[in-house]
């Protein structure tokens, strides 16, 4: 399975937001400049993070993204369902209806995953996380 490079990114910015000094908003260029990815695109990421409610955003001078809501509350699967969505990673293109065996078994392993990843929290890993700003 594979997640997109989106997810990615939102994984590790989200990670730097977590680690940055709460009251510090973050510009989008320093962002992407962490990770030598193209503003503008980090921008549309940062727009999805915005509308899942875990980031804001303030224009002006000192302006930039920070966490908006309780960073020790922030997992792994809520940032990639921000990016990727909710929908399961398989769908099975028989017609078994729901009966399938194999979606069955695929589905059950997709909860295990999303549960494990809803269990890993970014406050965690901010606190190995060093950054400089």
């Amino acid at each position: 399975m594979k997640f997109s490079k989106a997810t990615n990114y939102a994984l590790h910015t989200m990670l730097f937001l977590v680690a940055a000094p709460p009251d510090k908003h973050m510009g989008v260029q320093q962002l992407a400049d962490r990770q030598q990815v193209s503003p503008t695109y980090l921008s549309k990421i940062l727009t999805k993070l915005v509308k899942a409610g875990m980031i804001e955003s303030a224009s002006g001078a000192n302006g930039g993204y920070r966490l908006k809501r309780n960073w020790e509350d922030i997992s792994f699967l809520d940032i990639i369902h921000a990016i990727e969505g909710t929908a399961s990673l398989f769908d099975c293109d028989f017609n078994h209806g729901e009966e399938c065996l194999i979606q069955k078994v695929m589905v059950s392993a997709e909860e295990e995953m999303e549960t494990y990843l809803k269990k890993q929290k970014m406050s965690e890993l901010a606190k190995q996380f060093k950054i400089t700003l």
